[in-house]
Formats: C-alpha cells, sequence, structure tokens
C-alpha cells in the first residue's frame, strides 16, 4: 500500500497580493505526497478563505483521514468511498486526488491526461494578474514584472478603487486586452453598470471579459446584467461542483474553472464539459499555487479557451519549477 503524508508550505509572495475580499504577503498551501511500488507522487493544497478554508482545518481533516484508513487507499474508487464517508474541504480533495492520478498515472506508464482522458497539453498563453494596488505603484509594478509580454492582463479591482487602477493600467499600455475581476465586490447591477459606463470613457480601454463582478447570490441582479453589460461576463464563486448550469447561462457567458474549487480533476473535467455544452466560454484559473497544482491544471488545459494559471508567478523562489513560462506562453517542464 501506498504511503501518504501532508506537509505544510509557507510561501513569500513576491508582491502584495490584495484583492476585493483580503491582502496577503505569504500563503500557506499544503503538500500531499504518495510514495510506493517503486513511485512517488504529490498534490497541492491551496486553502481559499471564501469557503472558510485554512491551513490547520486542510491538516486536521487529513489526520481524520488517516485514522479511518487513507493508508489503505490505492485506487480512485478507495478514495472517492473514504472521501463520502469523511468529507473535506475542495481543496484537500484536489491535492489527494490529483496526487494519486499522478502516482496511478506513472505506475500505467501514461501521461496524467491521457489517464484521465483528455487531448494532450501543447504550451499555452496564460493571463497574468495586476492585484490591487494604488495608481501611483501600476507603472513599476507593470515594468518590474514586465506584464507586457502576456497577451491578456487581468485586472483585480474594487467598487470604490477600480476605475483609478484601470484608468492608470489604460494609459501605460493603451489597447491591451484586459480581465477585469470584481471578487464580488460590487453589491447590485446599476453599481456595476454604473462601473462599466465610466470605464468604456477611458482611453485605449480594451475590455476583454469581467469576472465575478458581484456575490453569488446575486442571482437576479446577475440575470438583469447579464444582457447589458456589453461584455462576457464569467462565473467564479457563483459555480461549485454542484452548480445548476442551466441557471448559470442565464446569469454569465462563461465559467472560470478552478480544480481548487471544484475539488478535483474528474469534477472540473465535468463542470468543462458542461460549460461548454451550454455555449458558455470555459476558462480554468487558479489560487496563488506553486507549479504543482499549476502543472496538474495544465493536464487538462485542452479543454478551455481561456486560461490564467499566473499562481506560480507570484510566489517568491517558487520551490519546484515543473512549469516553464516563456513570452506568457505556459509548458510543463520535460
Amino acid at each position: 500500500m501506498p504511503v501518504w503524508s501532508i506537509t505544510p508550505l509557507v510561501l513569500p509572495l513576491r508582491y502584495v497580493w490584495k484583492i476585493a475580499r483580503n491582502a496577503s504577503t505569504t500563503k500557506t498551501n499544503l503538500l500531499v505526497r504518495i510514495a510506493g511500488h517503486g513511485f512517488s507522487s504529490q498534490g497541492e493544497a491551496a486553502p481559499n478563505v471564501r469557503y472558510g478554508e485554512t491551513p490547520e482545518l486542510l491538516q486536521e481533516q487529513f489526520a481524520t483521514l488517516q485514522a479511518h484508513g487513507l493508508h489503505e487507499v490505492a485506487t480512485l474508487d478507495e478514495l472517492d468511498a473514504l472521501l463520502a464517508a469523511h468529507p473535506v474541504a475542495h481543496a484537500l480533495n484536489f491535492a489527494l486526488e490529483s496526487a494519486l492520478v499522478q502516482w496511478l498515472a506513472a505506475r500505467a506508464g501514461q501521461p496524467e491526461w491521457q489517464y484521465l482522458g483528455v487531448p494532450a497539453p501543447t504550451p499555452a498563453p496564460t493571463a497574468f494578474t495586476l492585484p490591487i494596488m494604488a495608481p501611483g505603484e501600476v507603472a513599476t509594478f507593470l515594468r518590474e514584472q514586465k506584464a507586457a509580454r502576456f497577451d491578456l492582463l487581468k485586472v483585480k479591482v474594487s467598487a470604490t478603487e477600480g476605475l483609478d487602477l484601470l484608468r492608470e493600467v489604460t494609459r501605460l499600455l493603451p489597447g491591451h486586452s484586459l480581465l477585469i475581476d470584481g471578487n464580488e465586490t460590487w453589491r447590485d447591477a446599476d453599481g456595476v453598470l454604473q462601473f462599466l459606463e465610466q470605464a468604456r470613457a477611458l482611453p485605449g480601454l480594451n475590455m476583454r471579459l469581467l469576472e465575478q463582478p458581484m456575490p453569488a447570490d446575486c442571482v437576479d441582479d446577475y440575470r438583469h446584467l447579464r444582457p447589458r453589460a456589453g461584455v462576457p461576463l464569467l462565473a467564479d464563486e457563483s459555480v461549485t461542483d454542484s452548480a445548476d448550469f442551466a441557471a448559470i447561462a442565464e446569469q454569465f457567458h462563461g465559467v472560470n474553472m478552478k480544480l481548487m474549487k471544484a475539488g478535483g480533476f474528474r469534477r472540473g473535467i465535468d463542470l468543462l464539459r458542461r460549460t461548454r455544452a451550454h455555449g458558455l466560454i470555459p476558462m480554468m484559473g487558479c489560487m496563488v499555487e506553486t507549479s504543482v497544482g499549476i502543472a496538474a491544471a495544465l493536464q487538462i488545459s485542452a479543454l478551455v479557451d481561456v486560461l490564467d494559471l499566473d499562481g506560480f508567478l507570484v510566489i517568491r523562489d517558487e520551490p519546484f519549477g515543473l512549469v516553464t513560462e516563456t513570452e506568457g506562453r505556459l509548458q510543463l517542464r520535460a
């Protein structure tokens, strides 16, 4: 039987990671490892406070699984049975499943994408994210991060300061494709529409997408906003592994699926296939993750139209080096 373990990873960041909900200079993720039968593998959990996940909670949940037979788990069916009896946070669920898939694929002599039954990944462009910052900091940030090499820039905004930040980005990079991410900052559709009207007056603005501007429970506001926004709306926090896609299609034009939030490869693949089946834009995002998590996401990247997998670029001295980035394009390291 394989040996399972979990290790906290304290990850200093290259800059302050600020979104509408919170700000941080370090992240604590967890690395799940499996070793046995001559093979070893690893999966990453990036806890998300939006869903009540903390490193301490995930470690407690892992200990519970250990006490109830995790050491006997060597197949996906066995993992599913254990997790059905002892549910865990989605981020930990993903770490467990991705580590096990990697281990099983290695034993089968297959790459993970083939084991999962999806097309092979190819080098693909990723969006790059600007966290919330003062307008006076934008020029230095763009220069130091060489952000212009990314075809699509994702700009985190708040309801109160978003317009000023966007004005400075468009002044410095006029015409550059932008994805605006509100992280649920606006309270209603009227506030979003007012922001959009003001933003469109900015010289050089090229807003390609708008992600989750309001809380997930603002269903009626999203239905009101969708035909009036004038820009494709992406769901993030509104989509869980149990999402009603008929309802999502009434509110949004696309879905940003994150494996940490979906809780595993198989759930994530199902979400992406349902996204496309409902005529929605399939996108894949990430949390702040090392290249362990990003490499796992790249295994199924052929299923999406838009990649936002820059989480490992936020980490100072990223420890694993499993993914390379060249001129904004990501590739698994051979």
